[in-house]
């Protein structure tokens, strides 16, 4: 049985290294063949939009754009439906391949058999 790795990032640029290393995380899980999902919440939602991680910057890190591009090339990418909506960003605010979707389907993935959620 495949294991899956599901990630909430809940900070963007007010928590650089929090939110860097989630990024870290889910495209170093991606990248080595483990199942990921990554979901963005709170100021982490900026993200789905285009140019927003290129934006980001955190001395000595991986560039954002290239862990978040790695992600969406492996993994699943979901963008928080409330967060979207609070900021007003729309299905054709974001980049290709990101979903919108609700806690209903964070908790149904992360009860999945074979499911290691971490929240950052």
């Amino acid at each position: 049985m495949a294991r899956r790795l599901l990630i909430k990032v809940t900070c963007g640029p007010e928590d650089p290294e929090r939110c860097n290393q989630a990024f870290t995380v889910a495209a170093t899980a991606a990248a080595s063949g483990v199942e990921v999902g990554l979901w963005l919440t709170g100021e982490a939602a900026w993200f789905a939009v285009p140019g927003k991680a290129e934006e980001f910057s955190l001395p000595l890190a991986a560039p954002l754009a290239d862990l978040l591009s790695t992600v969406r090339e492996l993994g699943q990418v979901t963008l928080c439906t409330q967060c979207a909506d609070r900021r007003g960003i729309t299905p054709e605010d974001t980049l290709s391949g990101v979903r919108i979707a609700g806690a209903p389907v964070f908790v149904e993935e992360a009860l999945g058999e074979g499911v290691q959620a971490i929240v950052y």
